[in-house]
């Protein structure tokens, strides 16, 4: 990975980030890169790479968390 620095950010802007960064629980490093992303656009990824991350994330997820019955009442709320 690359390392940037940045010169002259006014003071204002960099109370804000980090405000922004301590209200989302980053650090301000990765709360600057995720607003550089938002910005820049999403880039594009194959699709094993999203499914790594599915699958990455799944462990983390209370399977208890959502019931079948919840995920139908959902779908059925969004239909006309």
């Amino acid at each position: 990975m690359t390392t940037i620095t940045l010169k002259n950010v006014p003071d204002d802007l960099y109370e804000r980030l980090k405000r922004q960064a301590k209200a989302r629980r980053r650090s301000v490093n990765s709360e600057a890169i995720h607003c550089l992303e938002t910005v820049l656009g999403p880039r594009r990824i194959t699709a094993e790479d999203r499914l790594e991350r599915i699958r990455g994330a799944r462990p983390r997820i209370d399977p208890r968390a959502v019931s079948p019955d919840d995920v139908l009442a959902a779908i059925d709320e969004g239909r006309p």
